[in-house]
C-alpha cells in the first residue's frame, strides 16, 4: 500500500509520496495556514467559485517522499476565559468531544425568527445561553433515555 502525503482539499482523496499534485497561485490558498492541495485540475476548479478568484492558475508539484506526520507540533492557540459572570462574544473553540463551549444554535435563523415573530434584534451572547439550555435539556432526556434503556433520544425524552 502507498503511504499517504495528503488528502485533497476537494474531494479528501490521498495523495501519496512523491506523486503530482496541484496548489492554487494565489497565495491565500497554498500559503502554511490554509495550505490547500489538489489531486487533480478538476479539484483545483471546484475550489475556485467559493474563493472567488479574479486569476487563479493550478500549479502542479511533486508530493515529497516522505508521508505528512500528523503527531507532528502544532501551532497552539491557548484562549483566556472570561471573567466570571461574563459570556464570550464569540465561541471558544476546544478539540474531541464534549465540547461545552461550542454554539449549537444557527445564530441567522433564531435571529431571523426572532425579528420576525418579535420585531426585536438578537444579541450574540444569547447563543451561548440557549446551547446552555439545549445541552441540560438534551443531558435530561439523556438521562430519560437510559431509564428506559434506550441508546436512541427520542421526542417523548424531552419531558
Amino acid at each position: 500500500m502507498a503511504q499517504v502525503w495528503r488528502s485533497c482539499s476537494s474531494c479528501k482523496k490521498d495523495i501519496v509520496v512523491s506523486s503530482k499534485y496541484y496548489e492554487c497561485s494565489v497565495s491565500t490558498c497554498n500559503g502554511k495556514r490554509t495550505g490547500l492541495v489538489f489531486c487533480s485540475v478538476p479539484c483545483f476548479e471546484r475550489h475556485l467559485p467559493g474563493a472567488r478568484h479574479k486569476d487563479a492558475a493550478a500549479i502542479e508539484n511533486k508530493a515529497p517522499a516522505t508521508p505528512y506526520q500528523a503527531d507532528a507540533p502544532k501551532r497552539r492557540i491557548v484562549v483566556s476565559k472570561p471573567a466570571s459572570g461574563a459570556t464570550p462574544s464569540t465561541p471558544t473553540v476546544k478539540s474531541g468531544s464534549g465540547n461545552q463551549h461550542e454554539v449549537l444554535v444557527v445564530a441567522s435563523k433564531l435571529k431571523k425568527y426572532v425579528q420576525d415573530s418579535a420585531g426585536m434584534n438578537t444579541s450574540q451572547a444569547v447563543m451561548n445561553v440557549l446551547s446552555d439550555k439545549l445541552r441540560r435539556l438534551c443531558d435530561e432526556a439523556a438521562e430519560n433515555a437510559r431509564r428506559d434503556g434506550r441508546k436512541t433520544l427520542m421526542d417523548r425524552d424531552f419531558k
